[in-house]
C-alpha cells in the first residue's frame, strides 16, 4: 500500500515536485526537535524543508545542517503575515516540533496536540491532519474531546471514539504498537523498534509523515486511477501515517541494534535511506 504512493525518481522533474514541507516548531530551549523532524523529511525524499521557529533558535539550528531552509519568525511581531506569505507554498506541514509552552508561540500557531487540549475544536472536521499523541498527551486529549479518561484496556475503541469525535481527523496513538485510525479504519503497527527511549524519535516520525501524507494525497487525486486495494479501502491518510510509523519503528531498531543502551535519535538519521529502500522503493 505505501510503496504505491511513492513517486519514482526521474530526471525530468524539478526541484519541489516531490515535496516541499514546512516544520513549524523550534525556541531557544528546543532546537534538535524541529531539526529532527525537517531533516528527516528531506532524507526520505523531500525536495525542500522549511524549519519556522523564533529568531534566537535558528542560527542554532542552521549550524546543523546547510540543507535545511530556516526562517527566524515564530516571534517576530510579523510572523502571522511571515507564515502566511510562505505557508501557501508548502505540500505538507509539521506543527509542534519544539514549540515549547510559550503562550505567545502557541497563540501564533495555534496548534500542536499541547494547544489542542485546550481548543480542540481547531483540528476538527481536517481530514487531511494526523495527529501523533503519545500515551500521556493521548490521555489529556481524550479526556479535553471526550470528557472522560481513556479505557486502558480498550485503546483501539479510544483512538477511534477521539477520531470520531474530532469529526473523524486521523489520530496516531504513540506506543510499543501505533495504533492509527480515522474513525472509520484502523490500522496498527506492530513492527519492532526499540527499548531506548531517547527523546526525538517522535519528531522523525513527525517528519517522515508530513512526506509520505503529501505523496499518498498527491497518488490519490484521481481516485480511478488507485490501483492498490488496500489504498483504496484505507485511503491516503491512514496510509501516510502507516508508512511513516513502520519506518521510524525500523530506523529506532537498526540503531539500538548498533549502538544498544547508548543510541541517541541522531543515530537513526542515517538509517533512514536504507529502511526506505528495503521497504517502500519503488526504482533504482
Amino acid at each position: 500500500m505505501v510503496r504505491s504512493v511513492v513517486p519514482p525518481l526521474s530526471y525530468g522533474k524539478h526541484k519541489g515536485q516531490d515535496g516541499r514541507i514546512a516544520t513549524i516548531g523550534g525556541c531557544r530551549e528546543y532546537t534538535g526537535a524541529p531539526f529532527f523532524s525537517a531533516i528527516s523529511a528531506f532524507r526520505v525524499g523531500c525536495d525542500l524543508s522549511h524549519i519556522f521557529c523564533t529568531g534566537d533558535a535558528a542560527p542554532v539550528i542552521k549550524s546543523y545542517s546547510p540543507e535545511l531552509i530556516v526562517h527566524p519568525c515564530l516571534d517576530a511581531p510579523n510572523a502571522v503575515a511571515e507564515l502566511g506569505k510562505w505557508l501557501p507554498r508548502m505540500h505538507s506541514v509539521v506543527i509542534g516540533p519544539g514549540l515549547g509552552r510559550d503562550q505567545g508561540l502557541l497563540d501564533t500557531v495555534k496548534d500542536g496536540v499541547f494547544l489542542l487540549t485546550q481548543s480542540p475544536e481547531l483540528i476538527s472536521n481536517y481530514k487531511k491532519a494526523i495527529l501523533t499523541p503519545n500515551v500521556v498527551e493521548f490521555k489529556h486529549l481524550f479526556k479535553a474531546v471526550v470528557g472522560a479518561d481513556p479505557d486502558p484496556v480498550e485503546p483501539i475503541k479510544d483512538v477511534m471514539e477521539l477520531c470520531r469525535s474530532l469529526g473523524h481527523v486521523t489520530v496516531c496513538r504513540k506506543g510499543e504498537n501505533d495504533i492509527i485510525s480515522d474513525g472509520h479504519n484502523v490500522l496498527v503497527c506492530c513492527g519492532e523498534g526499540c527499548p531506548r527511549r531517547c527523546g526525538g524519535q517522535g519528531d522523525i516520525l513527525s517528519g517522515t509523515m508530513g512526506v509520505f501524507t503529501f505523496w499518498a494525497h498527491q497518488a490519490c487525486r484521481d481516485k480511478e486511477a488507485i490501483t492498490n486495494e488496500y489504498l483504496a479501502a484505507y485511503g491516503p491518510t491512514l496510509c501516510a501515517a502507516y508508512g511513516a510509523c513502520l519506518l521510524t519503528k525500523r530506523c529506532a531498531m537498526r540503531a539500538f541494534h548498533k549502538m544498544g543502551r547508548g543510541m541517541t535519535t541522531t543515530e537513526m538519521l542515517p538509517e533512514i535511506q536504507p529502511v526506505f529502500a528495503a521497504l517502500y522503493e519503488t526504482s533504482k
